[in-house]
């Protein structure tokens, strides 16, 4: 079900490029081995392409956003933010971004901050504090909220993994689709496919985005632009056991008046055992499916909430 090849941003040094400051690399397998046979990868190494070097000088990231080299004067903020210039107009041809943890420059959550020389810092050589973003990541989140972004520890997260790929592919099949002369009904069509999933993950952006599709006569630049906004934002919100049960057996719903009872009562006890956390979502997904198929409802067999991406990546195993 699956049209649109994600493109996606990535750390170079977590495709195995060795580009870290050591002249080593932090190669991410499941990026390699796993992901990598459906997506385009867009590899960047920001202290690299500054100019800095492999293998190079550390840097530190200051409490004030600075990137500085740990041992001496030189300070690399204004270079980035002018990587980073450069960078975006590529940013929005993008579908999410892999960045490498704790980087000074590309982390996401708890980049070690060191003082700045502001009042009350501690300066004994010491982090102030481990709440920092990286340079180059600030920049891109800045500029691009919506976009997913991920980092490679998070993703041994069973349940993050699987939020993050689910989003890489909803975002390149919307762009897949604004990207082209895509009319109003192409919008109501879309949106149709993607509604259970939507449901699945935030109830009021599918509700708002609902609303923006029967408006869809408008301004097509307008429309484009507040439904990928909402559609953005609702896949954002990580769904929980209950959503997806509410999402289940609301595609059980549209399916039970062509099952036989024993098929029904086949499918209720396995959407309640995976309730109870004895069965991953895939099993119940992989019957809601079969079931669609076989008594050909294209409109539930449709949706992208059984198939939100490749299935051989196996990632509703593990929920």
């Amino acid at each position: 079900m699956v049209e649109v090849r994600p493109r996606v941003g990535v750390s170079g040094c977590l495709l195995g490029s060795p580009v870290r400051y050591n002249g080593g690399h932090s190669r991410c397998r499941f990026l390699t081995d796993e992901l990598a046979e459906y997506v385009q990868w867009a590899q960047t190494c920001p202290e690299a392409e500054i100019g800095l070097g492999v293998p190079r000088p550390m840097v530190r990231l200051l409490s004030d956003g600075r990137l500085v080299a740990k041992d001496g004067p030189a300070d690399h903020s204004r270079a980035v933010a002018e990587l980073a210039e450069r960078s975006s107009p590529g940013w929005g041809e993008l579908d999410g971004f892999v960045v490498k943890a704790r980087s000074p420059s590309c982390g996401l959550f708890g980049v070690p901050r060191y003082s700045a020389g502001l009042p009350g810092e501690r300066t004994d050589g010491q982090p102030v504090d481990h709440r920092g973003r990286g340079a180059f990541t600030a920049a891109l989140t800045a500029a691009c909220p919506d976009l997913p972004v991920e980092e490679d520890g998070r993703l041994n997260d069973p349940g993050l993994r699987e939020h993050f790929v689910e989003r890489l592919f909803a975002h390149a099949r919307l762009r897949g689709l604004l990207s082209g002369g895509w009319s109003a009904g192409d919008l109501v069509a879309f949106h149709s496919r993607h509604e259970l999933q939507i449901m699945a993950h935030d109830p009021q952006g599918c509700r708002e985005s609902g609303g923006i599709v029967a408006r869809a006569g408008a301004s097509r630049e307008e429309t484009a632009r507040q439904y990928r906004r909402v559609f953005a934002r609702a896949l954002a919100v990580r769904p929980s056991r209950g959503r997806h049960v509410d999402a289940l057996q609301h595609v059980f719903g549209l399916l039970s008046a062509r099952l036989n009872r024993p098929c029904r009562l086949d499918l209720l006890e396995t959407i309640s055992a995976f309730e109870a956390g004895l069965v991953p979502l895939s099993l119940p997904v992989a019957l809601l499916r079969h079931h669609a198929v076989s008594r050909e409802l294209p409109y539930v067999a449709g949706q992208t909430y059984l198939d939100p991406y490749p299935r051989e990546l196996r990632l509703r195993h593990y929920l």
